[in-house]
């Protein structure tokens, strides 16, 4: 990948977000030249051979990495003593703890958030995913390592439920999928109590009873009947024609609404258009479907010149939707470069004046306006703030909304580089009127 930078994320780790970060592994090369990893318990390096990366190779250590490895195995002792204090004391009368007890302590530690175990890998040349997955089963909690869930009643009211088979059931629907053979998928958790297939649970966040027809397990394409799920489990049901991610299923005499996701932005997107003209009803369909799996993929029709955009949180997020649209709906496409979606803001704060005066016979026309504009944070809920102190009449307050209107409608092609503006906050202070000519 293209300016992935390992050490640095792991610095990032530290500063930005203030944890405690923990490398199990340091990759071998970067970027393009990213070849593998070395096992930081282990001290072995592992290669991923072959088209997809599914061969696992280990050998020993490049001999112009020793003493990197040495290093980061020395700060991976250490980090983890500090987490235990039996351990510590081991570590201080010169003796270095088992690589079982050392991982039960980082487990320990990862469970109370006072470590983050951090591995390396590229996810698109599948290399080091099966390291991941392994450090996934070794160290992250289990469903009776996490407090109890807090969520809302119907009346806005804080409710707890503890992950107990024997507690009311509560379930968070995080994945909408179309399955070719049985349809809709709705994958869930379930944080406590149990469903059983064929029963009925209500849909607290919008409100209607579901019907819960199948419940299956999954496992890449491989799926099994379900009867009964129970608190930690993790399924897919068949029948829930009304839920989409995010929603809470709940047991109907109990119900509960659970914190949703919240998801960021596209920052990439892509011009898509069908291989032949009988194709356009299709991929519009298909891509429909798609945006209803996955809230981070967004598609929309660019008003100025007609394509159909695309967009999502990468390169390989949107290279995955083309590929579906080919395999599960058949829908051929040609696709453009993809672009980062820019934009600008302004670096300090400007006082600005404007005035509009055209006569050409009869009424003509009339604006003054002076703004003052404040940059404000881009990357906050709210990214344009109108406000208006015009005292005195300067401006009636009939014309203030056109103001706010003909900024927005400015803010739409930046001068830098015709890219939105956002994070502004505007300040009509004063103006002017014609009786006449103002309208």
């Amino acid at each position: 990948v293209i300016g992935a930078n390992f050490f640095g994320s792991v610095d990032q780790i530290r500063t930005r977000l203030g944890k405690n970060p923990v490398c199990l592994q340091i990759p071998i090369g970067a970027e393009s030249e990213f070849e593998g990893l070395i096992d930081l318990f282990e001290m072995q390096a592992y290669y991923y051979e072959g088209k997809d990366g599914a061969q696992v190779v280990v050998k020993p250590i490049p001999e112009g990495m020793q003493d990197l490895a040495e290093e980061y195995r020395s700060k991976l002792v250490e980090q983890i003593c500090d987490l235990d204090e039996d351990l510590m004391m081991m570590y201080l009368e010169g003796e270095e703890p088992s690589v079982e007890e050392m991982k039960a302590a980082l487990r320990k530690g990862c469970c109370e958030g006072t470590a983050i175990p951090v591995c390396c890998g590229s996810a698109y040349r599948n290399k080091g995913v099966q390291k991941m997955l392994d450090a996934v089963i070794e160290y992250m909690p289990s469903p009776v390592d996490v407090p109890a869930i807090t969520g809302t009643d119907l009346d806005g009211n804080d409710d707890v439920r503890e992950s107990s088979d024997e507690a009311p059931f509560s379930a968070l629907a995080f994945k909408i999928m179309t399955d070719p053979f049985v349809g809709k998928l709705a994958y869930f958790r379930v944080y406590s109590g149990t469903l059983n297939s064929g029963s009925y649970a209500l849909n607290s966040t919008k409100g209607k009873k579901e019907r819960v027809a199948r419940i299956l397990q999954m496992h890449a394409n491989k799926r099994m009947e379900l009867d009964k799920v129970y608190s930690g489990d993790i399924a897919a049901a068949i029948g829930l024609k009304n839920t989409t991610t995010g929603d809470t299923l709940c047991d109907e005499k109990h119900p509960i609404i659970l914190e949703s996701m919240e998801f960021p932005d596209p920052v990439i997107e892509l011009a898509i258009e069908p291989k032949t003209k009988a194709g356009q009803d299709k991929l519009g369909a298909a891509l429909a479907k798609l945006a209803e799996e996955d809230p981070t993929f967004q598609q929309h029709t660019d008003p100025e010149t007609g394509q159909t955009i695309i967009a999502g949180m990468g390169e390989l997020h949107l290279e995955i939707i083309v590929d579906r649209l080919l395999r599960e709906f058949h829908v051929e496409a040609n696709v453009g470069a993809p672009q980062v979606s820019y934009k600008e803001t302004f670096g300090k704060e400007v006082d600005q004046e404007y005035k509009h005066r055209k006569q050409s016979g009869g009424s003509g026309q009339y604006g003054h306006c002076k703004v003052i504009f404040t940059p404000t944070d881009p990357n906050a809920d709210n990214l344009y703030v109108f406000e208006n102190t015009v005292t005195g009449g300067a401006i009636p307050k009939e014309y203030i909304p056109a103001v706010d209107e003909g900024i927005q409608d400015a803010m739409k092609c930046g001068t830098l580089g015709g890219f939105p503006v956002v994070g502004i906050k505007a300040n009509c202070y004063d103006g002017s009127y014609h009786e006449v000519d103002s309208s």
